[in-house]
């Protein structure tokens, strides 16, 4: 079931985590964090994957339709056509169409290879329902979330792992002053190595 997770809340959460490094990202209107944040909520469709349901109503001879969904993530399955009658029955339509999705500018776009034709919509409708995973987000508000809420430490530890990367980045081209006793290694390498570590959590995590 959704959430109850603001975008704020789980912001306010990161920016604790992080202690002292979260100083080192003060972009205006927390950008940083939201793009950690947006990065771990795309993560988390490999770990809460979301199945939802759309339609398209198909004319006869179209191969295109733009889909009107905002959360389309990847496209799962249908069962247009799934009880075809036999090939050498009476009124069979002919082989169903390929159905592919592709992104087309900022949205996504169903494919049908043929187009769907009189016969197919005739046998089977117009009326397209399609199966999809979606992706998850937050919002202003609590019931925007689309994450549980016992998913929150998880979500925040695929962003803290972002942000460790993010502080590599920033340290390649710093000068190191301080090293780590015996094995010599550079003390900025530490965020490294902190990224390799929560990312592999995160990984391991069900």
């Amino acid at each position: 079931m959704p959430g109850s997770m603001s975008e704020a809340d789980v912001i306010a959460d990161l920016k604790r985590s992080l202690h002292d490094s979260a100083t080192a990202f003060n972009a205006a209107d927390d950008a940083d964090f939201k793009r950690f944040l947006s990065i771990a909520l795309a993560g988390m469709q490999s770990k809460r994957p979301r199945t939802l349901l759309g339609t398209v109503s198909l004319v006869a001879e179209q191969d295109v339709y733009t889909l009107a969904v905002t959360d389309f993530a990847q496209y799962k399955t249908h069962q247009w056509g799934s009880k075809p009658p036999k090939p050498w029955a009476p009124g069979y339509p002919g082989a169903l169409p390929r159905v592919t999705v592709a992104q087309s500018g900022s949205g996504w776009q169903m494919v049908f290879d043929p187009a769907p034709s009189w016969s197919h919509i005739s046998a089977y409708g117009s009326t397209f329902r399609y199966w999809y995973f979606g992706t998850h987000s937050l919002g202003s508000t609590p019931d925007a979330a689309t994450l549980a809420d016992a998913d929150r430490p998880l979500l925040l530890l695929r962003a803290q792992a972002e942000a460790m990367r993010e502080l590599t980045m920033r340290n390649i081209n710093k000068p190191v002053q301080l090293r780590d006793g015996y094995a010599g290694t550079p003390r900025n390498s530490t965020p490294a190595a902190l990224y390799r570590e929560l990312l592999a959590e995160w990984e391991a995590a069900r």
